[in-house]
């Protein structure tokens, strides 16, 4: 049995963190700082460190130097990311950010234990290499489809496994689009776990978590004083994931000037610091993501184009939840447990009207949205069987996709009366086609009455699919 010591100053994370890993046959000893792990016992005894990088006293990075070779894992919140990185540098084995996921924690101990365990077998317990070549995230959920981690099996979904195992063994560039909440960091994972560069970082940035006026310094690094406050020069997060991969979450939102830079990367392969006139050499390979319409937005103005282009050079597209069919009571099932694992309950059971809901809601938040969902349910049931209520679904929204699946006379009729070719035609196409022949002679709550759905539900599905409400006429209601 693996013997871990945890060193957190905050007394609920800690224990959390024990919990979760004695549950898993884990041995776990604690401390609250370094002096106290120093004083408890023998570092460089234990088979890994979990330690967060902000203690009271010394911090996280000292127990590097003391463990002599364990190998340590930083915890850190995002706003200390790059101090992650940096630690990185120092020694540590891995860094994982605050909250942390309990699966990507679980995966993080096991992958460093296996590979200190496999660094024994093959070189006798020789000291680890260099942790930047070794250091990556962890890959989120517990693979269910072979080596892709994801889960699902739908017939979208295993077209994009095929297309996942193809190309992560190159270094083309990859843009991974569809709705927020549909799992896109999740393929990104995959695609590095399956490359070449799986034994290097994995560096994710949410670029609209970044505020735009630091986005260059944190993603190109900057000079010391290249700007007020800047006391010092410090490496960006493109040159950390120098040898491995850089997954951009959000790319739409990045500034011009930011994209500018970052074309140069993937042109030149070189990166210049923020107030420096030096270049300096880079082999990273990009994975971008977004929920955006980026070839519209290179037509406006708003993306380069060239970079665009230079993106889009291997497209994978993530389905919704609604357009997933079994897959939704899939990872339903795989969420409940998790959550019950969590927090430490029975195994509970959805109702029959709860599974209902689940597939029959169109998820509008996709998988994230089930995901809190069923957190709340789990949180809130006192009994065995989740009742859907719990759920915190809107009762009008479950029989939409019945309504669409049992009324294929009356939307082939509306197709065929447009002339519109009825392959391949989404449930979201088929709402967006509906309400634009429709919203002229109907009120808008003739519109959700024929939809099935209420009027909120046609707002919110107006806004997301930016159709706009006709102000006049016999469309609008009195």
């Amino acid at each position: 049995m693996a013997h871990i010591l945890i060193v957190e100053d905050e007394t609920i994370i800690r224990s959390a963190l024990r919990r979760l890993l004695e549950r898993n046959q884990y041995q776990v000893s604690e401390a609250g700082s370094v002096q106290e792990a120093q004083e408890r016992y023998s570092i460089p005894s234990f088979d890994m460190i979990v330690s967060d990088l902000r203690l009271p006293g010394a911090p996280g990075t000292e127990l590097i130097k003391l463990a002599q070779g364990t190998p340590v894992l930083i915890m850190t919140s995002y706003a200390s990311l790059r101090s992650a990185v940096d630690s990185m540098k120092m020694g540590a084995m891995d860094y994982i950010a605050k909250p942390f996921d309990h699966d990507e924690m679980l995966q993080a101990v096991a992958r460093i234990l296996k590979d200190r365990q496999e660094g024994r077998s093959s070189s006798g317990g020789e000291a680890r290499g260099n942790s930047k070549a070794t250091a990556e995230r962890g890959s989120g959920n517990a693979p269910a489809e072979g080596d892709i981690g994801i889960i699902g099996s739908c017939p979208p979904m295993q077209e994009l496994y095929a297309k996942i195992r193809k190309v992560a063994p190159t270094d083309s560039n990859v843009l991974i689009q569809g709705e927020s909440g549909t799992g896109k960091e999740l393929v990104a994972r995959a695609l590095h776990n399956l490359s070449k560069r799986t034994k290097a970082p994995l560096i994710s940035v949410n670029c609209a978590a970044i505020p735009e006026t630091l986005i260059e310094s944190e993603l190109f690094g900057h000079e010391k004083g290249a700007f007020t406050g800047a006391s010092a020069g410090r490496a960006g997060l493109v040159e950390a994931a120098d040898g491995g991969t850089l997954f951009l979450d959000e790319i739409g939102e990045l500034p011009l000037e930011a994209q500018a830079r970052l074309l140069r990367v993937l042109q030149e392969g070189e990166i210049r610091r923020v107030g420096s006139v030096q270049s300096q050499k880079v082999d990273v390979r990009l994975i971008a993501a977004t929920h955006r319409d980026l070839k519209m937005l290179a037509k406006t103005g708003q993306f380069r184009e060239d970079l665009y282009y230079r993106l889009h050079v291997i497209s994978l597209k993530l389905p919704p939840l609604r357009e997933r069919g079994a897959d939704v009571m899939e990872i339903a099932r795989a969420f409940l447990a998790r959550q019950c694992s969590q927090m430490g309950r029975a195994p509970l059971s959805f109702s029959h009207e709860a599974e209902q809901a689940i597939r029959h809601y169109p998820w509008p938040g996709n998988v994230r949205e089930l995901e809190n969902a069923i957190e709340r349910a789990v949180i809130l049931s006192e009994g065995q069987e989740i009742p859907a209520d719990l759920l915190g679904i809107d009762v009008e929204l479950d029989d939409l996709e019945d309504d669409f699946a049992d009324d294929t006379d009356s939307r082939s009729a509306v197709v065929a009366n447009s002339h519109e070719p009825t392959e391949d035609l989404s449930l979201e196409d088929y709402f967006q086609h509906f309400v634009l022949e429709h919203q002229d002679h109907m009120t808008e709550t003739e519109l959700a009455r024929k939809l099935g759905i209420s009027r909120k539900c046609l707002w919110e599905r107006r806004q997301r699919l930016g159709i706009p409400r006709r102000k006049s006429g016999a469309s609008a209601d009195s």
